[in-house]
């Protein structure tokens, strides 16, 4: 499979190149953002593994320009570690996104992971009873009311709602929203449940967010 890498460190290029090599796939490498937006239009790649602080075109251009175009799907390895920044990324159309500095296995279980799934496009709305969340406006409803939520909320509950009837762990919560190792003495997710569980839950008579006894906690209509 031919995957195309968008990075300008020569370092970092160089050591995604020859470890993709290594791993088995074909790879191309591009320095900068106009000549990967080229590359990644004019020929064939199944992946694309961006950087965002490129010369030029930065990643954020060429992920609008490429998902204008192309359909396939498109990581972001980017030192960028904000979570304003990997909102940005998702909504921009990327399909996973990963801080540097990075465990090289990781990546390669992600790519891995993406080419297994092919691209699989995300309803802009999701709806699940009397919510809705759109996470290209960023914008939460329940009976047509908004509420409004800090982005570690939002993360969280998008999350949940793109795992609806499936209990998840705190450490897989933890992994996905805070990029951490859970550590049973940090009761952070238990927290943000609260707190979320305050905005969506407590004004309305329906309970969409339970909790998993031994486990973690459910995002269902119908648990």
């Amino acid at each position: 499979m031919a995957i195309l890498v968008i990075e300008d460190d020569p370092k970092t290029g160089d050591y995604l190149r020859k470890g993709l090599r290594e791993s088995g796939y074909a790879v191309d490498l591009a320095r900068n953002g106009a000549d990967g937006l080229h590359m990644a239009l004019e020929q064939d790649y199944e992946l694309v593994v961006l950087d965002v602080m490129l010369p030029g075109i930065d990643g954020w251009q060429v992920m609008s320009a490429l998902r204008a175009k192309r359909d396939l799907p498109v990581l972001f390895l980017t030192a960028k570690d904000h979570v304003d920044d990997r909102i940005r990324g998702l909504q921009l159309g990327a399909d996973d996104y990963l801080v540097k500095p990075f465990s090289f296995t990781e990546l390669v279980l992600r790519i891995r992971t993406l080419l297994r799934r092919g691209v699989v496009r995300e309803a802009e709305v999701l709806e699940i009873a009397d919510l809705q969340l759109d996470h290209v406006r960023h914008k939460v409803t329940r009976q047509g009311v908004n509420i409004a939520l800090t982005n570690k909320e939002f993360m969280l509950l998008h999350l949940l709602i793109k795992r609806r009837d499936e209990a998840l762990s705190r450490s897989v919560i933890a992994s996905q929203i805070w990029d951490m190792n859970f550590d049973s003495d940090t009761n952070v997710v238990d927290v943000a449940i609260k707190r979320l569980r305050a905005k969506i839950d407590a004004p309305f008579e329906k309970k969409l967010i339970h909790t998993v006894r031994s486990v973690g906690y459910m995002f269902s209509e119908n648990p």
